[in-house]
């Protein structure tokens, strides 16, 4: 996959449709097929808990959309790239922001005790992977060359140690 510098990844913003898409899909399957109701005690927990997932995954998500603003560079990622930023949560993750709304969507399993939320997060990974960030990394490969080369070799995708 080639791309012009200055062309944009993708014509349509993929990250949130899908992320739209699949909640929504999550609430309807659970409309259809409700599980099995627990105690009280277990439904406050599971929703305290989840709600700190959901909480994490919304937090990680400002905290890049902050460092991305710092750096003056595009927060939409049907745009092109006008930096590459790799400080604060970009330092760990080259798709913070995919990662919060993973993290998100498997916080909601957990807080409204709906298990097609936690399909939802990990239909996420692929879908996300094949629509956006493939033709995103093309894009900043053509872009920032050798800077993304080394970036993308010392900062894993989703999350973790390059070895």
């Amino acid at each position: 996959m080639t791309f012009d510098t200055n062309a944009r990844p993708n014509r349509i913003p993929w990250p949130p449709a899908i992320l739209l898409i699949l909640a929504t899909a999550a609430f309807a399957a659970n409309a259809f097929f409700p599980p099995t109701p627990l105690s009280p005690d277990a439904t406050f927990w599971l929703r305290v808990l989840g709600a700190a997932v959901c909480a994490a995954g919304l937090g990680l998500d400002l905290w890049a959309l902050e460092t991305m603003r710092r750096h003056r560079t595009n927060i939409l990622p049907h745009r092109a790239a006008g930096r590459l930023v790799k400080a604060g949560p970009f330092g760990f993750s080259r798709n913070p922001i995919y990662l919060g709304n993973t993290v998100l969507l498997a916080g909601l399993a957990v807080a409204l005790a709906n298990p097609f939320f936690l399909l939802a997060a990990v239909l996420n990974v692929p879908l996300v992977n094949r629509l956006a960030i493939a033709r995103e990394e093309a894009h900043l490969d053509a872009r920032f060359g050798d800077e993304w080369r080394a970036y993308a070799a010392r900062v894993p995708r989703w999350i973790g140690r390059v070895t």
